[in-house]
């Protein structure tokens, strides 16, 4: 339906809005409380301060709900610009609805409304205002500012799909709010007897969309004194409807001050101008206030699944500033109709069809600990993603492996194959996992249309084992590797399944893939040439090239599944134990040539002054966890305290690298309770050390997991000894479902590391090559 034949059934009142505004006396001090919930230790400004040479979480104080189909911002860059808010900046543009994943993902759908007073200004630049943090709220729920250029109080609380904008101006009769629609395609109709804006925008950065548009709806509870629509620059009097490369409307509105409230209603659809209407009625009868109260109540409910006690303020709020971080991606891009029934837009063949649909993740990232997280603590979201999952494969014809909102062209890998897998494995059902395995098996043994889609080089995989280095496919070795691990997550997938016996051992025997680039020369992974010859020259301090923006140092434990492989090729344990101590001894040093320039993720590195470690960027996370492998569990329980207390922190500045979508926060959050999910489809998780005297997890299934560390402190990091329901604990591992079944872990802290506990083979977590029941 055009925007004219809903203009016509508004008006007929063909759909019913009732809007109920209530003019609170409160404003940005409602939501100023004392730290007593879980969601008020959350900083949404943590990661913010960063730009393109060097990150600090690359983040933006997202406004919104758990998983939600919208978020809001405030905008200090320009249009288009994936830094959409900084925290160095002075000046805002605008409260944006936004759906970004990354900066370098940038946008999609996205349009803004902006207060302004005294001239009728609407170019992003005339608009804007400078604004102190000193008077700026951000919660996850809520967020205010003062727009000091036009003396302006902006405010806003969301829903799922609509938000209420709350504006406080001093007094006076030329008081305007801006909708900027931005460009590439937008449209823009003022109804003023409805005090309504309605129209699209059409702007997004990846892929190609078919009939992308997100529709909004805008309602206000005051009549308009004047309005205008403008087109780039110029203002269009007396027009009510235009579309254009780039438009925006301007309602104006007379304040007798500050008590004085206007108030705005929206909503957004990918479906339909209709759909942003029915979307708007998940504000109800609400007040702002109440609004933001449902939306406090919601983050409480999520992050309080989490519950930590006894560390110092600055951890609870590193600890629930990160978790916020893993509630948003991948969100939302379903919408419910009139009929109540669940329906979305399609990134993948533009149709609105019936289902789930999610998008906005890159899984190279999020597989690691991002989705165990969601497994373990929220597992009924994952259940929805899951089944959102199979409509990408009915209407893509592969799952994706970077949403943006459909199919991207990044990174490298086919780890869908873990997100599915792992999510069976640990135990959802209700969903057509058959379908998806068919999904999983079509991935692994075809190119998509496009690199980052299937599996690049899929013919020299399933022929040598491997990617070459000289065939013209970037990042090969990096390729292979996830290629392998994929692999055993299909194997895992398939022994469940009771797949038929050679397409377990295909899939089991592929996940040993990982040795064929295995050098014995330097105990490091190598490219390898269709020949068999290495690449040479090698220089293992090279980023990029044979591997994903890290190094051989970085990449060459990216066996997830089968660490004692690992460890047989380097000849050891010994010698295992010293290559993963040389990371941390060495000098940051690095070459930048494959890039042509110092990336931010190699400036991350050489800054933290921790040798070769780089957990700024995701390939290496791991890595500090596999000294449970080889007997010297201590040291995984000091560094990643080094980590965890090193780097990160609830600032600007509080992130040592991109945050990307949920995972670097999600592993924040394992590494805190004192466990990580080193190989995502296996159901273990490896022991580090805990951060806090205390976290209960508050399961789905009705169940509490509770980890105790009474004498935990600064000196006392590292286990002493363990014990599980009251029972010596001595591996190095615990398994999902100890975790599912309840009960209590306890950890004996210490200041001087125990080089007896946890030394024992038995004690070690899986590895391919020591499982008796592969078959």
């Amino acid at each position: 339906m055009n925007i004219s034949t809903l203009k016509s059934r508004l008006l007929n009142a063909s759909v019913a809005l009732t809007l109920c505004f209530t003019a609170s006396q409160a404003v940005a001090q409602t939501f100023r409380v004392k730290e007593k919930d879980p969601v008020d230790f959350v900083n949404p400004l943590m990661g913010t301060d960063s730009k393109g040479s060097l990150s600090n979480g690359n983040t933006y104080p997202a406004v919104g709900l758990p998983w939600g189909m919208n978020m809001w911002t405030p905008q200090t860059g320009k249009m288009g610009d994936g830094w959409q808010y900084t925290y160095a900046s002075d000046k805002i543009r605008g409260l944006k609805q936004t759906h970004q994943p990354s900066p370098w993902m940038n946008d999609y759908g996205q349009f803004s409304l902006m207060p302004v007073s005294g001239k009728g200004v609407f170019d992003q630049d005339e608009r804007a205002s400078w604004f102190s943090h000193k008077a700026e709220i951000a919660k996850p729920y809520y967020y205010s500012v003062y727009l000091a250029d036009h003396d302006v109080t902006a405010e806003i609380t969301p829903t799922e799909r609509a938000a209420m904008f709350r504006f406080s101006f001093n007094k006076t009769d030329s008081a305007f709010v801006v909708l900027d629609a931005f460009d590439r395609g937008s449209e823009v109709q003022i109804i003023p007897e409805k005090n309504m804006i309605i129209g699209y925008s059409s702007r997004y950065s990846r892929g190609k969309l078919t009939n992308f548009k997100n529709y909004f709806v805008i309602v206000f509870d005051k009549p308009f004194t004047n309005y205008s629509i403008w087109e780039g620059k110029e203002k269009k009097n007396g027009v009510l409807k235009l579309q254009a490369e780039h438009v925006g409307a301007i309602v104006g509105f007379k304040s007798k001050g500050k008590s004085d409230i206007i108030h705005a209603r929206v909503a957004s659809s990918f479906i339909s101008p209709e759909q942003a209407v029915q979307n708007l009625k998940e504000l109800g009868q609400d007040s702002f206030d109440q609004v933001a109260q449902k939306g406090r109540d919601i983050w409480n409910k999520k992050l309080g699944q989490l519950k930590v006690e006894g560390g110092t303020v600055d951890e609870m709020r590193t600890f629930y500033s990160s978790l916020y971080r893993t509630l948003f991606f991948p969100n939302k891009l379903y919408e419910i109709n009139a009929a109540g029934e669940i329906v979305h837009w399609s990134p993948y063949n533009g149709k609105v069809l019936p289902g789930y649909m999610f998008g906005g993740t890159g899984f190279w990232d999020t597989f690691r600990a991002l989705y165990p997280l969601l497994n373990m603590v929220y597992p009924s979201i994952n259940k929805e993603m899951q089944e959102g999952l199979l409509n990408c494969y009915k209407e893509g014809g592969f799952l994706p492996e970077w949403s943006s909102p459909g199919f991207a062209d990044i990174m490298v890998g086919n780890n869908s194959a873990s997100v599915v897998a792992e999510a069976y494995l640990k135990g959802l059902r209700g969903y057509d996992i058959n379908t998806l395995y068919e999904a999983l098996q079509h991935g692994a043994n075809n190119e998509g249309p496009m690199t980052a889609v299937g599996r690049k080089g899929v013919a020299y995989y399933n022929d040598l084992g491997y990617v070459p280095y000289d065939v013209g496919i970037n990042e090969n070795a990096a390729r292979s590797l996830e290629y392998a691990y994929d692999d055993f997550a299909i194997y895992r997938l398939a022994k469940a399944l009771n797949r038929p016996k050679e397409e377990i051992e295909l899939y089991a025997k592929r996940s040993q893939n990982y040795k064929k680039l295995f050098d014995p020369s330097t105990n490091l992974m190598r490219g390898k040439n269709k020949d068999g010859s290495f690449q040479s020259p090698f220089n293992p301090l090279k980023w990029g090239d044979a591997f994903t923006e890290g190094n051989s140092w970085h990449y060459s434990w990216s066996v997830f599944h089968d660490v004692q492989g690992l460890i047989d090729l380097m000849g050891g344990k010994k010698t295992f134990v010293n290559m993963l101590d040389s990371v941390f001894n060495q000098s940051p040093a690095y070459d930048e040539s494959y890039y042509g320039g110092v990336i931010h993720e190699i400036r991350e590195m050489q800054i933290a002054d921790m040798g070769q470690y780089a957990h700024g960027n995701q390939p290496i996370q791991h890595m500090i966890y596999l000294y449970n492998y080889a007997g010297e569990p201590w040291k995984t329980q000091y560094w990643t305290r080094e980590v965890l207390n090193r780097m990160y922190s609830a600032t600007p500045d509080g992130y040592c690298g991109d945050e990307d979508n949920g995972q670097t926060s999600a592993w924040y959050v394992f590494s805190a309770l004192g466990f990580y999910p080193v190989c995502p489809a296996m159901d273990e998780y490896v022991l580090g050390a805990p951060l806090f005297k205390k976290a209960t997890v508050t399961l789905e299934n009705g169940k509490t997991f509770t980890i105790e560390a009474p004498a935990n402190n600064e000196e006392n990091l590292y286990v002493k000894a363990a014990t599980l329901n009251g029972k010596n604990f001595d591996q190095n591992f615990i398994k999902h479902d100890q975790i599912f079944k309840g009960g209590v872990l306890k950890f004996d802290m210490d200041s001087k590391a125990n080089k007896t506990r946890g030394t024992k083979e038995s004690a070690y977590p899986y590895s391919f090559t020591t499982d008796k029941n592969k078959f």
